[in-house]
């Protein structure tokens, strides 16, 4: 194993113990992690503790924008990896960040990640180029102010790396609904703020050209039964964005 470089691993945790010791260990080439825990109700903060790399905050959720930029003014390197713990950072990928490092020619990298679904390869379903910064300098970047599908806005030049990324982002289909239940409340609250007010148009057509622009025109169909339940499982999560909306108007929980 090398020797760590000046990069600062950083993450976000919310009940990740199942998954924070091979996220840790896949992170040998950094010499600082940095955690912000949403006050994880299972072993996650001991378990990430007890490595001495690792700085642990504590911080109320509010949105991923302000998690992640929270995380960001934590670190203690200006170069700096933001992976989530569902993603598999492999060893290609980890030597292929030390070698940019030495010699960096941009500001962000972008990788390919490479989505899992209820344990198959999703080829398709609009995710064919799913690229994501997850190596830059921080002071050239910052996350946007989306409370969820927060950007990171990159002020340079961006490069690809070669290296993908397996995203394994499901453990259960409860689990996989749950996530998407937070983030249309997450989006309510943005079209919310922007005055967006809900009609029959987004409770009818939205959802349904959702799942059709998935499942047909992203090629979602390729991917057989998981590529279906995907897009369903999309369509009703824009239907439940425009209900949690309603709900705020009418100030109902």
């Amino acid at each position: 194993m090398e020797n760590p470089v000046k990069i600062t691993a950083l993450a976000i945790t919310l009940n990740e113990a199942h998954n924070i010791e091979g996220y840790l260990k896949s992170l040998w080439f950094a010499d600082e992690i940095v955690i912000v825990d949403s006050f994880s109700s299972d072993d996650t903060v001991a378990l990430a503790s007890k490595h001495e790399k690792v700085t642990v905050y504590q911080r109320t959720f509010d949105n991923f924008s302000a998690q992640k930029n929270f995380a960001i003014s934590k670190a203690k390197n200006d170069w700096v990896t933001f992976f989530d713990l569902d993603e598999e950072v492999t060893p290609e990928l980890a030597n292929e960040i030390v070698e940019k490092f030495k010699n960096p020619k941009a500001v962000a990298y972008f990788v390919k990640r490479d989505f899992y679904f209820m344990g198959k390869r999703i080829k398709y379903s609009g995710l064919q180029n799913d690229y994501i910064i997850r190596f830059f300098n921080k002071n050239h970047c910052r996350y946007n102010a989306n409370l969820v599908h927060e950007t990171l806005e990159a002020d340079g030049k961006t490069e690809n790396l070669k290296s993908s990324l397996p995203h394994h982002t499901y453990k259960s289909f409860d689990d996989y609904t749950a996530k998407m239940h937070q983030y249309s409340a997450l989006q309510a609250r943005m079209l919310y703020k922007k005055g967006k007010k809900p009609n029959y148009y987004h409770f009818l057509f939205r959802p349904f050209y959702r799942f059709w622009n998935q499942f047909i025109f992203g090629l979602g169909i390729l991917d057989g039964k998981e590529g279906f339940i995907l897009a369903y499982v999309s369509a009703f999560s824009v239907f439940k964005r425009y209900v949690n909306l309603w709900l705020l108007y009418r100030k109902i929980d």
